[in-house]
């Protein structure tokens, strides 16, 4: 059985530290309870999620020894970070490799999110262990489900999410689509406070930077536009730059990648219209947080971004990107990117094939729902995105 007072006790006796972070602790307990009421989850996959939030628990508290014996890391800056977002499946983890080409950024890598300490500069051979280790539990615990290679690009020495950063707080959105916890992600985005999870997050920065070159920060998640108000509290120069797609096609590509990972969980086959029907409500509220942030004082530092032309020319677009956070675009830059995209067209990795149907949605219903926010970043519905990006 599940138990986020145990799970943290057992986290504070390994690390030898006592958890002071505010908020935390309440967060798993609520985490817990939805999990226990809506989650599911069979024998094997309570084995696997006690797994996962002990190591995240391990890892925030590692984090904070860190801290608590060398106070300087406190001071590390982290400036002007840029956070690449997006309504999930919109081609943000594509943006983000395009960003990997431009050593000026630095990106978080696949082994570190998820074994980020003892800090690289702090201890250099460890962290070159670790990403050896990292590749060898790869080798052993993937391909997750089939076709998730077509589903989302990871690669050993590339650049990956901040979800497991913000998952040490529990504050990470992409949780609903590991677990089915419709309830915990409303208390996300109503009661915890996220700015707290971005004070984690940035602590984690500081420890991967600290002793180390420093460079500005390229944070990829698409769920960072649900916490737009929240991270300029924490980043108060941060630079926002926003992919846009078809929330449709979006709509098909999440519920069947929330399927397939919550099937590796839960006992007993997952509904797919329940699945539809949670991913709606899901999507909708990543809509409604990115118009509302659109309206606000702060709407105009975001750097809009059209999917279907970024996948077409990508040059082209990363330099109107480059312009919109400030920046210019060298050309051995321009050339790495060009290099990139060419070496990995569209379906490189296998074609992955969905229907909005198979989730118990209309589609004509689901885009009259969308609509408001298509008007308003002119999104075309995909077939004419990707003949409109060609032409």
């Amino acid at each position: 059985m599940l138990d986020a007072a145990s799970i943290i006790a057992a986290a504070e006796d390994q690390v030898g530290v006592a958890d002071s972070d505010p908020c935390v602790r309440d967060n798993l307990a609520r985490l817990v309870a939805a999990l226990s009421r809506e989650g599911g989850l069979s024998v094997a996959g309570e084995a696997m999620t006690r797994r996962h939030f002990s190591a995240d628990t391990v890892n925030r508290l590692e984090g904070l020894k860190f801290l608590l014996e060398y106070p300087e890391i406190a001071e590390e800056v982290i400036e002007a970070p840029v956070f690449l977002m997006g309504l999930p499946r919109s081609g943000t983890t594509y943006f983000q490799y395009l960003f990997d080409r431009d050593e000026r950024f630095r990106l978080i890598r696949t082994w570190e999110s998820t074994a980020p300490h003892p800090p690289p500069g702090f201890d250099p051979a460890s962290a070159r262990r670790r990403r050896d280790e990292w590749a060898e539990r790869r080798r052993r615990e993937h391909p997750t489900f089939a076709g998730f290679e077509a589903l989302h690009l990871y690669d050993q020495d590339g650049s990956d999410e901040c979800h497991a950063f913000l998952q040490q707080s529990y504050g990470a959105a992409g949780l609903n689509n590991l677990f089915r916890v419709p309830s915990y992600f409303d208390y996300l985005l109503d009661g915890l406070d996220l700015a707290e999870t971005y004070r984690i997050h940035r602590r984690q920065l500081q420890l991967l930077q600290w002793r180390a070159p420093r460079r500005p920060w390229a944070l990829k998640y698409p769920n960072h536009v649900l916490a737009m108000d929240e991270i300029l509290q924490v980043y108060p120069d941060a630079r926002f730059v926003m992919t846009h797609r078809d929330p449709v096609q979006i709509l098909a590509s999440i519920s069947k990648l929330t399927f397939n990972l919550r099937a590796l969980r839960m006992a007993g086959r997952v509904d797919p219209a329940e699945t539809g029907r949670d991913m709606l409500h899901f999507v909708q509220r990543h809509i409604d947080r990115i118009m509302a942030f659109d309206r606000g004082p702060q709407g105009g530092r975001v750097v809009h971004v059209d999917y279907y032309a970024l996948i077409h020319d990508p040059v082209a677009r990363m330099r109107e990107i480059h312009a919109g956070i400030g920046i210019a675009t060298p050309d051995e830059m321009a050339g790495a990117v060009s290099a990139w995209h060419r070496a990995n067209p569209k379906n490189a990795r296998g074609r992955n094939e969905y229907t909005l149907e198979e989730w118990g949605l209309d589609d004509a219903a689901v885009a009259a729902q969308f609509s408001g926010y298509m008007r308003r970043f002119n999104i075309p519905r995909e077939g004419e995105g990707l003949a409109r990006g060609a032409a």
